[in-house]
């Protein structure tokens, strides 16, 4: 019998081969599966009570275990997520309808950068059952290569949750935040989409400039703000010393600080019924007509857009028909789910609930930020939606070679779709053709986007020196006809008007907020007044830390200064700063010639007090940066027609004398040497001058 079936396994073609070989395995993994099934039932049926969750094909399964076991993962016990796991593998959707409004918690967590965001985010999803309990269970939600490599989030990550309490299963929503000045956009967009925050503050650190910043993001939106005290397993945390910080700068009194440590899990199941407890249930209405709003999206290169939405009112179930306000345009509900931590599809939403839909969107123009959907047949008023965020750094955007401009606009169009905060403009150089001049919320912001443009996209970039908008007011009929009025902003350094048309000139200025400790209040007072800026308030934190506000130009920020604060306070300062408007300012444009030539990437407009040492430093800067050439290379500063400072490029040596034996006749040499000048003169007139690409960022560092 054997021989047969080896004889009949040796006629079998390949192909045939490994699907039997595929089926086999599979029967043997199920087998196994019932087998470890059976034996858990077993031990559940021995502690614990019945609970059963129905899901949409009409089924009930029953999972017995005890609410405290259901939410205890320091056992290992993860009774409910397994039956989870077991209806997403059968592909059974979960009933949406068994959480009302009262039983959902939507909230998100905000904090300085490296406070221990993406560290509570995951005990969350392990305590609840969500993932399982694992020591590789770091920085879950951040799922960007980049987020991973320097270790900080960027992009804000919706993860849904279920949990009982007192009997109650509970659909908790949560949001993980980025720290990081740059991406406070993403806050306030996350922010929207709850009722309640997590303010996290490390118990070694203390409250930081980002920190307070984020609290008032959530007090202006009055959400109900949650303290949390992470950290506290850390030798040097003080506790008691950041809950009186507390008490002092936000006035939480102290009995409200729940105290945790993410790491280790300590108190991270107390915070959990915090969440349930204090923080209000949405204020949706089922029966009302739909009201959903797009607080996020991205780009599939297979289901085309995909946009998480928060549904205010109503309910959505694939195959309605939905309209946008922004467009106008009417769509088909493809696919409905929710984050759990990965996508996980559903037949409908409801409100009170965040989730995700695909409805065939293949623009990325079509999914607008803020924007509003809704009902063919009941159109609703739109939602308020977003205050669109203001861009404070513009840089251009080229690609090494034209023939991959449409694959760059390409690229740009779809990373934009997922990162709404950044500003598109075609632009074009003579240098370096056609690119796009891009608007970020600051220089990490810039950097982290075209990092993903690489990893993401496959596209190599080369980046002009970034700038600030300047606005000046002009007069003359004919230059407000141009400018299509008395006022024009300026992005590019490139576009300054005519001095002859100005009237009056101004730069961006932001207001910044530094928390430093006492011993550095003059260190840091005296670097802020070296950058133009002035002194607005100070106060006192503790008897250890203070808080200093400051005026200052933009220009003088988005470079180095964060750098230089942090070497002259040995680490220990934090920085954040917003918009203050524009002000009055005396303000040049600096020109620089490579060997007469203009390099108009490397234009930019300065304040004429500091014109001598700025272009003295940019060109010893170039000077440094680009490589030797076989003939000089002259460097210049000018302004207004006049060079102000001047390096000179050595060229590189040849040693035409060399082949001339015990040095030759002097009138051999001398005819060599004439002729070497002579070919480095020509060179000279048409030689190219290759300027690298980290040269434009290299130049502006002090």
């Amino acid at each position: 019998m054997i021989l047969n079936n080896s004889r009949i396994f040796s006629c079998l073609s390949l192909r045939a081969r490994i699907q039997l070989n595929i089926r086999l395995v599979s029967l043997t993994l199920s087998s196994s599966c019932k087998q470890k099934r059976a034996k858990s039932n077993e031990n559940c049926h021995k502690s614990g009570s019945n609970v059963k969750f129905k899901f949409s094909k009409n089924r009930s399964t029953s999972v017995t275990a005890s609410p405290l076991s259901l939410i205890s993962s320091r056992h290992g016990q993860r009774y409910y997520s397994s039956a989870v796991d077991r209806m997403v593998k059968n592909k059974e959707q979960i009933d949406m309808s068994q959480f009302p409004v009262e039983n959902i918690r939507n909230f998100c967590i905000i904090a300085h950068v490296d406070h221990g965001k993406s560290t509570l985010a995951d005990r969350f999803l392990e305590i609840s059952g969500t993932i399982s309990k694992s020591e590789t269970n770091k920085q879950v939600l951040d799922k960007l290569q980049v987020e991973r490599e320097r270790g900080i989030t960027v992009k804000a990550q919706t993860a849904s949750m279920f949990y009982i309490y007192k009997g109650k299963t509970y659909l908790l929503n949560l949001i993980d935040t980025p720290g990081h000045v740059d991406f406070s956009y993403e806050v306030s967009r996350s922010l929207g989409a709850c009722q309640g925050v997590l303010l996290l503050i490390d118990a070694n650190q203390g409250i930081q400039a980002q920190t307070v910043a984020n609290f008032f993001l959530a007090f202006e939106r009055q959400l109900c703000i949650v303290p949390v005290l992470n950290k506290i397993d850390l030798k040097n945390a003080d506790p008691v010393w950041c809950i009186k910080q507390m008490e002092t700068v936000f006035s939480i009194p102290t009995d409200d600080v729940f105290q945790v440590s993410a790491k280790n899990g300590t108190g991270v199941e107390n915070l959990i019924h915090g969440v349930i407890e204090r923080i209000p249930p949405p204020t949706g209405d089922v029966t009302k007509p739909l009201k959903a709003l797009v607080f996020d999206s991205w780009f599939d290169r297979y289901q085309g857009v995909i946009a998480n939405i928060a549904v205010v009112d109503g309910q959505l179930k694939v195959g309605d028909r939905i309209s946008s306000a922004h467009t106008r345009k009417s769509y088909e509900v493809q696919k409905l789910g929710i984050l759990h931590p990965n996508e996980t599809h559903v037949s409908s939403l409801f409100a009170g609930q965040i989730g995700f839909v695909i409805a065939n969107m293949k623009n990325t123009a079509e999914a607008k930020i803020g924007d509003t959907l809704f009902h063919n047949t009941f159109p609703v008023d739109p939602l308020p939606g977003f205050k669109s965020a203001k861009p404070m750094v513009f840089a251009g955007f080229y690609p090494f070679d034209q023939s991959e401009f449409l694959a760059l606009r390409n690229a740009v169009s779809r990373l934009t779709l997922n990162d709404s905060s950044v500003s598109v403009a075609v632009d074009s150089s003579t240098a370096l053709g056609q690119g796009f001049r891009l608007g970020f919320l600051g220089l990490l912001h810039m950097d982290v986007f075209s990092q993903r443009l690489e990893q993401e996209h496959n596209s190599s970039v080369i980046i002009t020196a970034p700038s600030v908008p300047y606005k000046f007011k002009v007069f003359g009929e004919k230059s407000i006809k141009k400018y299509r009025g008395d006022e024009v902003i300026i992005m590019n350094p490139c576009q300054y008007p005519d001095e002859q048309i100005i009237l009056e000139k101004f730069e961006p200025m932001v207001k910044g907020t530094v928390i430093c400790p006492v011993e550095h209040v003059a260190t840091v007072t005296s670097l802020c007044m070296h950058r133009r800026g002035r002194q607005e308030s100070f106060s006192y934190i503790d008897d250890k830390r203070a808080m200093v506000r400051f005026i200052m130009p933009l220009s003088e920020v988005i470079i180095d200064f964060f750098d230089d604060l942090k070497s002259a306070t040995s680490g220990y300062a934090s920085f954040d700063y917003e918009d203050f408007g524009y002000q009055p300012a005396d303000l040049v444009k600096m020109r620089f010639l490579l060997n007469g030539s203009e390099v108009e990437e490397l234009t930019h407009i300065v304040h004429r007090a500091n014109v001598h040492t700025v272009g003295r430093r940019i060109c010893t800067k170039l000077c440094d940066t680009i490589p030797q050439q076989l003939y000089e290379v002259v460097i210049q500063a000018a302004v207004a027609g006049k060079v102000i400072a001047r390096e000179s490029l050595k060229p590189l040596r040849t040693n035409v004398l060399g082949k001339l034996k015990y040095g030759g006749d002097a009138g051999r040499r001398s005819k060599l040497l004439k002729k070497q000048s002579e070919g480095r003169k020509r060179m000279k007139k048409i030689g190219n001058i290759d300027v690298p690409r980290d040269a434009f960022i290299t130049v502006l560092k002090r």
